[in-house]
């Protein structure tokens, strides 16, 4: 068992929200009970997770994605209002980090996967205002058709290719999520692979006139690494009991 109180410092001292100029809170979005026994963690607050969430009696719920965004209307309508009715009235308390939990050097979805897929000399990469949230390494020169073999052996999704860079690569850019944008930075460094999850039309054509290799692994797939390594994190630390909602997601 932990406190809320516990458990929200720990993950602001963790994961240092205050160092990001994000498009959403960070944190705690929505407070809930006192104790905490059980913790549910997902990709993003959907109606569905939060569903999940109150049938595995969680008595809070750690996501990417939370339910509060800059762009979005303010108003409690519809989803959202279905969504924190659902909250408050189980008393379950909502924590969201997003860029955070990208970024983080150890956990984040960026640096742990450089890190598990066995890339050296990793450095920061990919600036979100003054603060990097992606990661760039090299590892043993390798044709490009393995390179994404073993991308989607990992990710354990399809990749959608641009393959317009060398044919046998050794180095490597990743910024998860919605990062596609982010390949001209690779091409301005010389980097020969760039990875993230989602992709657009106008990638095909960059990633050839630049010659930088493209992969888009999927928004959701780039993203669960944080939060199952978190999840682990706090399982080992406080001892609580921890489950991941893996609502299968194709983009």
């Amino acid at each position: 068992m932990i406190t809320l109180q516990a458990l929200s410092q720990f993950l602001d001292h963790l994961l240092s929200p205050k160092l990001f100029g994000d498009y959403c809170p960070n944190g705690l979005q929505v407070e809930g009970k006192e104790r905490i026994h059980t913790i549910a963690f997902a990709v993003s607050a959907s109606v569905a997770a939060v569903d999940a969430a109150v049938k595995m009696k969680a008595d809070a719920l750690i996501v990417h994605h939370g339910i509060f965004w800059d762009k979005e209307p303010m108003s409690v309508v519809g989803p959202k209002k279905e969504k924190l009715s659902q909250l408050l009235g189980e008393n379950i308390s909502l924590f969201a980090y997003h860029l955070p939990l990208d970024a983080h050097g150890e956990i984040g979805n960026n640096w742990k996967a450089a890190a598990d897929l066995g890339w050296e000399n990793l450095q920061p990469f990919g600036k979100m205002g003054k603060t990097a949230i992606g990661v760039k390494g090299s590892f043993k020169p390798m044709r490009v058709q393995d390179f994404q073999k073993q991308l989607e052996g990992y990710y354990k999704h399809p990749a959608h290719v641009a393959l317009g860079g060398p044919l046998e690569v050794k180095t490597a850019a990743l910024v998860s999520g919605g990062a596609h944008r982010t390949i001209q930075e690779a091409a301005d460094e010389g980097i020969d692979c760039f990875i993230t999850g989602s992709f657009d039309e106008p990638i095909w054509d960059i990633a050839h006139e630049r010659r930088v290799n493209f992969f888009a692994l999927g928004h959701y797939a780039t993203e669960t690494i944080g939060v199952l390594a978190l999840m682990q994190l706090l399982s080992q630390t406080f001892g609580v009991r921890s489950e991941f909602i893996d609502l299968p997601n194709p983009f």
